[in-house]
């Protein structure tokens, strides 16, 4: 503090050297992201690698650095010690490349700092959050009038759907052996045991077997039984399977069991008419949990969830101590769901909702789904590999070499295959040619594609099969140990 009372603050930026450094960064992100196609996805550097680059082993510094210097090192580390899943040939796991007005949406964002927790430490950007949940409703079909919030992703958003059921309905859980792990997380952290859940085989398409979720149900009414919460997944991870959602509905309804329906993958290909039928039967959950950050390409983070009785809701969460004193017909997000301090996640997904619209959504998510199912004739045809399962963008298949392919089935064939596509994953992933991940399909080590990519074209998955052979070829034939 100055004699004079002003004060000078540290991290303080005058005007124009802010301005100077934003258009500094914004050049040199520009010029980094047109290069990116040409690079590698990854250096797959070690941990150790990673620490000693940035220099992350030493102290936290007395003294500070030059903002400018800092950021253009920041910035040339980052981009030379990161994997990039806006890659075009990026195929790993479901995360999507990310919008570049999500990009500048996040700057914004953080430039107001809002917490939306209640409408009165966030007006604008409260109502900005509610009319983005309103669109997301919209674009898959359910209800507009429903409740639902923003929240960091498919965990969150699922876990926010399944806290506010348990709330509504006490009783047994009912989820097939494909659900994602946030079932566990969301089992152990309501408590309700693991003698509350039921784990519903699939069939041989790996989707719930609804003969024997009714099997299930039927025996537990006759002990007494009563049935909370049944759910469906729309996009399974490991293959993109959609469950029997309208048969699902239907078993719900009889049973007097909320429906929650784990859409964070393929819940938005509900908007496009290549999509699963099944996936129309979004409209009838009582809850569904979707990801932005998937299939909207939003950057890090942004799940949704949505509860169609926006009330029933707003009891699982809302609390007011005395310290808290909202007006009640403004909406405070608080109310529905786990956190008090919120960040402005909605702004990026809304940005990029009103730049593209839904049809250019539709037509996005189209392009993925179109070229993944080019990719799968593409692994059809060469000789080496295995077509395994094709479904929304997802497709699987293994490396095949020719002396192993009349041994395939046997056990011995199997273990030998799983090992050789183990190692070809790894190496794959290391290599940064393409970017793959893996799936076990009933016993069977498969590598698995996932497009939620817009940049990614036609030549950039028929490249695909090649690499994939080639490199299959360098591993050889990998001695399984007994």
């Amino acid at each position: 503090m100055k004699t004079d009372g002003t004060r000078e603050a540290a991290l303080n930026l005058n005007a124009e050297t802010f301005r100077m450094l934003g258009h500094r960064l914004v050049d040199q992100l520009a010029e980094r992201l047109a290069a990116m196609p040409r690079g590698p996805i990854t250096r797959a550097d070690s941990p150790s690698a990673v620490r000693s680059a940035l220099d992350l082993n030493g102290p936290l510094p007395e003294s500070g650095m030059d903002a400018a210097s800092l950021l253009d090192q920041t910035t040339r580390l980052l981009f030379d010690h990161s994997l990039f899943n806006g890659h075009p040939r990026f195929f790993g796991y479901i995360t999507s490349s990310p919008a570049p007005i999500g990009m500048l949406g996040d700057f914004l964002a953080a430039a107001l700092n809002p917490n939306v927790g209640s409408f009165g430490l966030a007006p604008a950007a409260t109502e900005v959050e509610s009319q983005t949940v309103r669109w997301i409703a919209e674009l898959i079909g359910y209800p507009a009038g429903c409740g639902g919030l923003l929240v960091s992703g498919g965990n969150m958003a699922n876990l926010v759907c399944f806290l506010a059921a348990r709330h509504a309905k006490p009783g047994l859980v009912y989820a097939s052996e494909e659900t994602h792990t946030w079932i566990q997380k969301a089992a152990d952290i309501s408590g309700i045991g693991a003698e509350l859940m039921r784990w519903i085989p699939t069939d041989a398409s790996l989707r719930m077997d609804v003969a024997a979720l009714r099997r299930q149900l039927d025996a537990d009414k006759a002990v007494g039984g009563v049935a909370s919460l049944i759910i469906g997944t729309a996009g399974t991870v490991s293959t993109g399977v959609v469950d029997p959602l309208p048969e699902m509905a239907a078993i719900c309804k009889e049973y007097g069991a909320w429906f929650h329906v784990d859409g964070a993958y393929g819940g938005f290909a509900a908007a496009v008419p290549e999509a699963p039928d099944d996936l129309r039967a979004l409209s009838e959950a009582d809850s569904v949990a979707v990801d932005p950050h998937k299939w909207l390409y939003a950057p890090l983070e942004a799940g949704c969830a949505l509860v169609r009785d926006r009330e029933l809701l707003r009891a699982a969460f809302s609390h007011h101590p005395p310290y808290y004193h909202f007006d009640e017909q403004a909406t405070n997000f608080v109310d529905y769901g786990l956190q008090n301090s919120r960040g402005f996640r909605a702004l990026k997904v809304w940005l990029a909702l009103r730049q593209v619209g839904a049809s250019g959504y539709r037509k996005m998510i189209s392009d993925d789904i179109r070229l993944s199912r080019a990719m799968a004739d593409a692994v059809d045809r060469h000789p080496e590999l295995e077509l395994m399962t094709q479904e929304l963008s997802i497709t699987t298949f293994r490396y095949v070499p020719e002396d192993l392919k009349r041994s395939a089935g046997s056990e011995e064939g199997e273990r030998q295959l799983n090992a050789i596509n183990r190692e070809l994953l790894d190496r794959l992933q290391r290599g940064g040619e393409v970017f793959v991940s893996n799936a076990v399909i009933r016993g069977r080590y498969a590598l698995r594609a996932c497009i939620v990519n817009f940049h990614t074209q036609l030549a950039d998955v028929e490249a695909l099969p090649a690499i994939v052979a080639r490199v299959g070829r360098e591993v050889g034939l990998v001695k399984v140990a007994d």
